[in-house]
């Protein structure tokens, strides 16, 4: 657990706050040994001290930011979502992904795992 996380993820407003709560229960679910820190202005999951996945509030959604591998290994599965080179947005209208969450940052975790970016 991360005071800064804390703080940040306090400072929202309740739905934001609810859905930052939700994915980074997730993310500590499937990766339990990653730590956390704020990176990039936002909460950040890293392995060995490298950052993992990078997830954050936007106006109207919830960004995932799994690095651009992290995005092409779910690109069918992220296709309904609105997507960046390396970014993906969840709207707060709609039910968060948990499952798909856990599986990018377990994707990640083990990517690093291996010395890959």
């Amino acid at each position: 657990m991360s005071d800064e996380v804390d703080a940040f993820i306090l400072n929202q407003s309740l739905e934001v706050k609810d859905r930052l709560q939700m994915v980074r229960d997730a993310i500590r679910q499937a990766v339990p040994d990653a730590t956390e820190a704020i990176s990039y202005g936002i909460p950040t999951f890293q392995i060995d001290g490298k950052n993992m996945i990078h997830y954050g509030p936007g106006k109207e959604h919830i960004g995932i930011y799994a690095t651009p591998d992290g995005h092409v290994e779910f690109e069918e599965e992220l296709s309904q979502y609105k997507r960046g080179k390396g970014s993906v947005q969840f709207p707060l209208g709609q039910p968060l992904p948990v499952e798909l969450i856990k599986r990018m940052a377990i994707f990640r975790s083990e990517q690093l795992k291996k010395g890959e970016r």
